[in-house]
């Protein structure tokens, strides 16, 4: 009787095999991924902490903590995601000693009120790669970011920059798929208002 196919065996993520052999001892497989992936972190640490320095300490704590506990790592979410959390917990307690009057819980509110909010503003999003790559409205798009409060910014940063999934967002911040969404939606109509209030006062002093 033939062997039946292991359901196992389907397509394997490659970082599967660099973190078994990480795992094992193997430093030049961890480097693979530190390679890999070090930019990422580094970007998602920048948005957060809105200073270089900060995400280029952030990026070498945050790899140097998933070595130290690589063993903790179990395999049920992609190793990207879980380096993300390292990453955005590192920003998160930069922000907490840098501004500890300002910093906006990860865990409150926003969750309640997703009924208040039009649905036709659900689906806006801008599109920050194309307006990254012109200078003036890129300008104008990191401030308004930088202007977000930290939770709502850290949301927009995962999802909308560096494209994860909700989900993924929401396993890198240790939230619900629903609180995600609002917090998402609710940053996306933050950021909305602002560059319309740019446009109204850009198209109100060409007129003059």
């Amino acid at each position: 009787m033939p062997a039946i196919q292991s359901p196992a065996t389907e397509e394997e993520h490659p970082d599967v095999a660099l973190v078994e052999r990480a795992k094992l001892g193997d430093t030049a497989a961890f480097e693979k991924l530190v390679r890999k992936y070090e930019r990422q972190i580094f970007r998602v640490a920048q948005h957060i902490t809105q200073n270089r320095e900060d995400a280029e300490d952030i990026t070498q704590d945050a790899f140097f903590k998933a070595y130290e506990k690589l063993n903790q790592f179990q395999g049920n979410s992609r190793f990207s995601t879980w380096l993300v959390r390292i990453a955005v917990n590192e920003s998160l307690m930069r922000l907490r000693k840098r501004k500890t009057n300002k910093t906006v819980s990860m865990d409150e509110d926003v969750q309640t009120q997703d009924g208040s909010i039009p649905r036709d503003f659900a689906e806006w999003r801008p599109n920050p790669e194309q307006l990254y790559g012109q200078s003036e409205l890129g300008e104008i798009l990191r401030k308004a970011i930088q202007a977000l409060p930290p939770g709502f910014r850290t949301v927009f940063t995962l999802r909308d920059v560096q494209n994860l999934s909700t989900e993924e967002t929401a396993e890198a911040l240790g939230l619900s798929v629903p609180a995600v969404k609002s917090r998402l939606l609710r940053a996306r109509l933050q950021l909305r208002e602002r560059l319309a209030r740019y446009f109204r006062q850009k198209n109100g002093g060409d007129s003059k």
